[in-house]
């Protein structure tokens, strides 16, 4: 049953710039969302400051994805979007206190067998126009048509990495378990300051279609990446300078998510972790995982 069209048009609808002050108390509550305790992430008394969790952009390009959506979509088409893929580039580190400047616009639209594929593309750069970071974030808008446009053959740079290795291999993989809690979705939402109702109100939730109001995405990517970090010998705290994703399954409160995955490997772009997260039932709601890392790979090791 088709639920609506986005037309062609819609691709290069800009919006922004906005601009957002990083303060230290914005990115030590994202860290302790996530149940992060590495001194990195909290000690003010760092010569190099309070780091960002890798996932911290998302608090910040939030804004920015709900006023492209409003611009470009209609409230019965906006509605029936799911976040599909994650793709974020680090070019430096994000410092407390600094204001950055992002501006988002429509990367890609695809027809996809689920619906229509859209791809938000949200930079962002420091005071001096410098870029700090840049993520693609594709969402898929369920039983809803587009207009066709050609793109040129091959991944394009918004999309997410394929999944041809399984982050298991015999040898050098690991698992963990992570306890979400009932109110991880509200503890996330007010420290993230990410505010989108199906998280956290039940009646809102149901109205949309779901059983229950279920985890943000970035949250469990995030989860995900965190547990990830902890099994590099540099720490919770390994800087990073890219990851990757798909979505999958929603993942409902409370629960229990496994993340598994593979130690760093040499690549050219730097040293690569795979991994992905799953659901009951091993159903993946994090799959393709894919980090690098900053430094070389002999620091992995």
């Amino acid at each position: 049953m088709t639920t609506g069209h986005i037309p062609a048009s819609v691709v290069g609808t800009t919006v922004g710039p906005r601009e957002h002050e990083i303060d230290v108390r914005w990115l030590m509550a994202y860290a302790a969302a996530l149940g992060e305790e590495a001194p990195d992430y909290f000690d003010t008394t760092r010569a190099d400051g309070v780091r960002a969790h890798p996932l911290f952009p998302v608090c910040y390009e939030w804004p920015l994805a709900l006023d492209l959506r409003a611009r470009a979509l209609p409230d019965e088409v906006a509605i029936h979007g799911v976040h599909a893929t994650h793709r974020l580039i680090v070019h430096r580190p994000l410092r407390a206190g600094e204001r950055l400047r992002t501006t988002a616009s429509v990367a890609a639209l695809e027809r996809r067998a689920p619906g229509a594929y859209m791809v938000l593309r949200m930079e962002t750069t420091d005071a001096a126009g410098r870029p700090v970071t840049t993520t693609d974030y594709g969402s898929l808008y369920l039983g809803v048509t587009c207009d066709p446009i050609s793109l040129p053959a091959g991944r394009g740079p918004h999309e997410a990495p394929s999944g041809d290795e399984s982050p298991e291999r015999p040898g050098d993989g690991w698992s963990t378990e992570v306890a979400i809690s009932p109110t991880l979705a509200h503890v996330y939402t007010e420290c993230a300051r990410i505010w989108n109702p199906i998280h956290t109100d039940r009646a809102v939730a149901r109205a949309a279609g779901l059983p229950d109001i279920i985890l943000h995405g970035t949250a469990t990517l995030a989860l995900a990446v965190s547990r990830a970090l902890r099994h590099d010998p540099r720490g919770p705290a390994t800087p990073v300078r890219a990851l990757a994703c798909r979505f999958g399954a929603m993942v409902p409160l409370p629960s229990r998510l496994v993340v598994r995955g593979r130690r760093a490997e040499p690549s050219p772009d730097g040293p690569v972790v795979r991994f992905e997260a799953l659901v009951a039932g091993g159903r993946p709601a994090v799959r393709d995982g894919r980090i690098v890392l900053a430094g070389g790979p002999e620091k992995s090791r």
